[in-house]
């Protein structure tokens, strides 16, 4: 299963798992959000209610699409973040892993706050 992430800057491809909260993310889509930036990550609302999986993380792998429960958004980190120590990617709160984006996480370094984001079905 895989998404296409696209705002006014750039576009990345990601790769889902089969997870709850996935397979939840994918019957929401289409949809458009607004970017929010927060250290080196990335996150957007989602109209998704769902709840933490047993396998939730707080530190992540760079480019790791995750699902933040408490927030209701999609956050992506390509690097660190306020709370991070070191240059691990460390998420606000654990939250569901879905998947990873394709190529070079550092593209979502071109996402300006504010930015119109839309998430769709990969369909290349």
């Amino acid at each position: 299963m895989q998404i296409w992430i696209q705002w006014p800057q750039g576009e990345i491809a990601a790769t889902l798992e089969d997870t709850p909260t996935s397979r939840a993310l994918l019957d929401a889509l289409p949809f458009k959000s607004s970017a929010n930036t927060w250290g080196d990550e990335i996150y957007f609302s989602v109209e998704l209610s769902t709840d933490l999986e047993k396998d939730a993380q707080q530190v992540v792998d760079p480019g790791t699409v995750c699902f933040w429960t408490e927030g209701s958004a999609l956050a992506i980190p390509f690097g660190p973040t306020p709370i991070s120590e070191g240059n691990e990617c460390r998420l606000v709160t654990a939250c569901n892993v879905l998947g990873k984006v394709e190529g070079d996480p550092k593209t979502l370094s071109s996402v300006i706050s504010g930015a119109a984001i839309s998430v769709e079905l990969y369909t290349k």
